[in-house]
């Protein structure tokens, strides 16, 4: 098996953990906590490497052709927020987990 398959397999396998002690042993409000921050963590990775590869990129092109950079900067802090904006939508899920 792949080093990806096996990751991916024990993070489904620590998610069912999650899930069986919240239903056995854990209280509402602790489970509360717990999803909050799981949504929030694996809510940032994804915006986190896709920032991060797009200002890579980015640099990459100014690198190559300086001339263009007035049109990449641009672009490149669109493209970030837009990246941005799904991390701050797995916080509002955190906080609806959280208060609602």
């Amino acid at each position: 098996m792949s080093s990806w398959r096996r990751r991916a397999c024990n993070v489904f396998q620590f998610i069912y953990f999650i899930i069986y002690l919240s239903s056995t042993c854990m209280d509402v409000e602790a489970a509360k906590y717990l999803a909050a921050g799981i949504a929030v963590g694996l809510g940032a990775i994804g915006p986190g490497i896709g920032e991060g590869i797009a200002a890579s990129k980015a640099l990459e092109a100014i690198g190559r052709n300086p001339e263009a950079s007035g049109k990449i900067t641009p672009l490149m802090f669109v493209s970030m927020a837009i990246a941005e904006s799904t991390a701050i939508y797995a916080l509002v899920i955190a906080l609806i987990i959280l208060f609602g």
